[in-house]
Protein backbone atom coordinates (compact mmCIF):
# COMPACT_ATOMS: atom_id res chain seq x y z
CA UNK A 1 0.00 0.00 0.00
CA UNK A 2 2.81 2.71 1.22
CA UNK A 3 0.60 5.18 2.74
CA UNK A 4 2.64 7.83 3.79
CA UNK A 5 2.52 7.28 8.09
CA UNK A 6 3.82 9.97 10.59
CA UNK A 7 4.53 10.19 14.41
CA UNK A 8 1.04 12.92 15.84
CA UNK A 9 1.77 16.02 17.12
CA UNK A 10 -0.06 18.44 19.68
CA UNK A 11 -1.43 20.09 16.70
CA UNK A 12 -3.14 16.99 15.36
CA UNK A 13 -5.19 16.26 18.56
CA UNK A 14 -8.17 17.64 16.65
CA UNK A 15 -8.13 15.40 13.99
CA UNK A 16 -7.26 12.14 15.99
CA UNK A 17 -9.80 12.91 18.74
CA UNK A 18 -12.48 13.44 15.98
CA UNK A 19 -11.00 10.19 14.44
CA UNK A 20 -11.58 8.12 17.24
CA UNK A 21 -14.54 9.52 18.35
CA UNK A 22 -16.29 8.69 14.85
CA UNK A 23 -14.34 5.10 14.38
CA UNK A 24 -15.27 4.02 18.26
CA UNK A 25 -18.88 5.56 18.48
CA UNK A 26 -20.71 1.74 17.75
CA UNK A 27 -18.00 -0.15 19.13
CA UNK A 28 -19.16 -2.47 21.36
CA UNK A 29 -16.87 -1.98 24.58
CA UNK A 30 -17.83 1.79 23.88
CA UNK A 31 -21.80 0.86 23.60
CA UNK A 32 -21.68 -0.67 27.16
CA UNK A 33 -19.48 1.64 29.13
CA UNK A 34 -21.64 4.54 27.88
CA UNK A 35 -24.65 2.12 26.95
CA UNK A 36 -27.68 5.62 27.05
CA UNK A 37 -27.21 6.40 23.34
CA UNK A 38 -27.96 10.21 24.31
CA UNK A 39 -25.17 10.05 27.27
CA UNK A 40 -22.86 8.18 24.41
CA UNK A 41 -23.65 11.23 22.11
CA UNK A 42 -22.46 13.80 24.67
CA UNK A 43 -18.98 11.86 26.63
CA UNK A 44 -17.94 9.75 23.59
CA UNK A 45 -15.73 12.26 22.18
CA UNK A 46 -14.36 13.82 25.63
CA UNK A 47 -13.86 10.01 26.79
CA UNK A 48 -11.77 9.39 23.65
CA UNK A 49 -9.83 12.80 24.03
CA UNK A 50 -9.19 11.75 27.95
CA UNK A 51 -7.40 8.51 26.10
CA UNK A 52 -5.59 10.24 23.23
CA UNK A 53 -4.30 13.07 26.01
CA UNK A 54 -2.55 10.55 27.64
CA UNK A 55 -1.17 8.87 24.78
CA UNK A 56 0.03 12.43 23.47
CA UNK A 57 1.38 12.67 26.58
CA UNK A 58 3.18 9.23 27.42
CA UNK A 59 3.32 7.20 23.98
CA UNK A 60 3.00 7.74 20.67
CA UNK A 61 0.16 8.36 17.92
CA UNK A 62 0.93 6.93 14.67
CA UNK A 63 -1.53 8.78 12.30
CA UNK A 64 -1.84 8.20 8.38
CA UNK A 65 -0.59 11.21 6.52
CA UNK A 66 -3.97 11.78 5.08
CA UNK A 67 -5.68 11.82 8.74
CA UNK A 68 -7.80 8.93 7.32
CA UNK A 69 -6.17 6.47 10.55
CA UNK A 70 -4.12 6.47 13.29
CA UNK A 71 -2.87 4.07 16.22
CA UNK A 72 -2.42 4.83 19.63
CA UNK A 73 0.60 3.39 21.18
CA UNK A 74 2.06 3.54 24.79
CA UNK A 75 5.49 1.79 26.06
CA UNK A 76 4.72 -0.51 28.95
CA UNK A 77 7.79 -1.52 31.13
CA UNK A 78 8.19 -4.77 33.26
CA UNK A 79 5.73 -5.03 35.81
CA UNK A 80 2.96 -4.21 33.64
CA UNK A 81 1.25 -0.38 33.54
CA UNK A 82 1.72 1.61 35.72
CA UNK A 83 -0.70 4.53 37.11
CA UNK A 84 1.07 5.28 40.68
CA UNK A 85 -0.93 8.63 41.49
CA UNK A 86 -4.43 7.15 40.37
CA UNK A 87 -3.95 9.81 37.15
CA UNK A 88 -5.12 7.62 34.90
CA UNK A 89 -8.78 6.65 36.15
CA UNK A 90 -9.48 10.31 37.40
CA UNK A 91 -8.52 12.11 33.98
CA UNK A 92 -10.89 9.26 32.72
CA UNK A 93 -13.39 9.40 35.08
CA UNK A 94 -13.47 13.23 34.97
CA UNK A 95 -15.05 12.68 31.88
CA UNK A 96 -18.22 10.77 33.18
CA UNK A 97 -18.37 11.01 36.82
CA UNK A 98 -20.71 8.48 38.33
CA UNK A 99 -20.03 5.89 35.43
CA UNK A 100 -18.48 2.96 37.57
CA UNK A 101 -18.48 0.98 33.87
CA UNK A 102 -15.29 2.67 33.46
CA UNK A 103 -13.77 2.29 36.74
CA UNK A 104 -14.71 -1.69 35.76
CA UNK A 105 -13.25 -1.55 32.43
CA UNK A 106 -10.00 -0.11 34.03
CA UNK A 107 -10.32 -2.72 36.61
CA UNK A 108 -10.53 -5.78 34.58
CA UNK A 109 -8.04 -4.69 31.51
CA UNK A 110 -5.51 -3.88 34.08
CA UNK A 111 -5.76 -7.40 35.80
CA UNK A 112 -5.60 -9.20 32.29
CA UNK A 113 -2.51 -7.07 31.13
CA UNK A 114 0.61 -8.62 30.95
CA UNK A 115 3.61 -7.67 33.30
CA UNK A 116 6.30 -8.08 30.50
CA UNK A 117 7.53 -5.20 28.88
CA UNK A 118 5.81 -5.02 25.71
CA UNK A 119 4.02 -2.07 23.58
CA UNK A 120 0.50 -1.54 24.09
CA UNK A 121 -1.79 -1.06 21.36
CA UNK A 122 -4.20 0.89 22.95
CA UNK A 123 -6.93 1.93 20.06
CA UNK A 124 -6.83 1.95 16.25
CA UNK A 125 -9.33 3.98 14.76
CA UNK A 126 -9.75 3.87 11.01
CA UNK A 127 -12.37 6.22 9.49
CA UNK A 128 -15.55 4.38 8.93
CA UNK A 129 -16.23 5.42 5.02
CA UNK A 130 -12.42 4.18 4.64
CA UNK A 131 -12.80 0.83 6.49
CA UNK A 132 -11.76 -2.26 4.81
CA UNK A 133 -9.04 -0.33 2.71
CA UNK A 134 -6.63 -1.83 4.55
CA UNK A 135 -5.30 1.27 6.06
CA UNK A 136 -4.85 -0.22 9.46
CA UNK A 137 -3.45 -3.48 8.57
CA UNK A 138 -1.08 -0.84 7.32
CA UNK A 139 -0.29 1.12 10.01
CA UNK A 140 -0.23 -2.03 13.04
CA UNK A 141 2.79 -3.73 10.29
CA UNK A 142 4.95 -0.97 9.92
CA UNK A 143 4.55 -0.54 13.64
CA UNK A 144 5.29 -4.22 14.23
CA UNK A 145 8.61 -4.55 11.61
CA UNK A 146 9.73 -1.93 13.93
CA UNK A 147 8.86 -3.81 17.46
CA UNK A 148 10.38 -7.13 15.59
CA UNK A 149 13.84 -5.25 14.76
CA UNK A 150 13.99 -3.83 18.30
CA UNK A 151 12.82 -7.12 19.36
CA UNK A 152 10.04 -5.36 21.29
CA UNK A 153 6.48 -8.01 22.03
CA UNK A 154 3.38 -5.94 21.34
CA UNK A 155 0.18 -6.51 23.38
CA UNK A 156 -3.71 -5.61 22.61
CA UNK A 157 -7.67 -5.57 23.61
CA UNK A 158 -9.55 -6.78 20.41
CA UNK A 159 -13.14 -5.75 21.33
CA UNK A 160 -14.61 -7.35 18.50
CA UNK A 161 -14.29 -10.79 16.45
CA UNK A 162 -13.92 -8.94 13.19
CA UNK A 163 -10.66 -7.57 15.32
CA UNK A 164 -9.44 -9.79 16.74
CA UNK A 165 -9.46 -11.65 13.78
CA UNK A 166 -7.01 -9.17 11.76
CA UNK A 167 -4.98 -9.53 14.53
CA UNK A 168 -4.18 -13.22 14.29
CA UNK A 169 -4.01 -12.62 10.63
CA UNK A 170 -0.73 -10.51 12.27
CA UNK A 171 0.76 -12.46 14.17
CA UNK A 172 -1.11 -12.17 17.63
CA UNK A 173 -2.33 -15.26 20.17
CA UNK A 174 -5.60 -14.91 22.26
CA UNK A 175 -4.09 -14.79 25.89
CA UNK A 176 -6.32 -16.49 28.14
CA UNK A 177 -8.36 -15.62 30.32
CA UNK A 178 -10.85 -13.38 28.13
CA UNK A 179 -12.40 -10.28 29.54
CA UNK A 180 -15.92 -10.67 29.67
CA UNK A 181 -17.71 -7.37 31.05
CA UNK A 182 -20.65 -7.92 32.90
CA UNK A 183 -23.89 -7.84 30.80
CA UNK A 184 -21.59 -6.79 27.77
CA UNK A 185 -19.32 -8.15 25.20
CA UNK A 186 -16.73 -10.24 25.52
CA UNK A 187 -12.40 -8.88 24.90
CA UNK A 188 -9.59 -10.54 23.59
CA UNK A 189 -6.39 -10.14 25.34
CA UNK A 190 -3.85 -10.44 22.55
CA UNK A 191 0.17 -11.03 22.47
CA UNK A 192 2.73 -11.07 19.64
CA UNK A 193 6.06 -12.12 20.52
CA UNK A 194 8.52 -10.41 17.83
CA UNK A 195 10.00 -12.16 14.80
CA UNK A 196 13.22 -12.61 13.34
Amino acid sequence: MGAAIRRAAGTDRETVAELLDRAFQDDPVSVWVLSDGQRRHEAHRPLMEAFLDIVLAAGRVDLMADGSAAALWLSVPDGGPRDDDGSVGRLVTAVDPGNERIGILGRLTGEAHPKRAHEYLWFIAVDPARQGEGLGTELLRTALAHGDREGVPAYLEASSSRSRDLYRRLGFTVVEPLITLPDGPVIWPMWREPRP
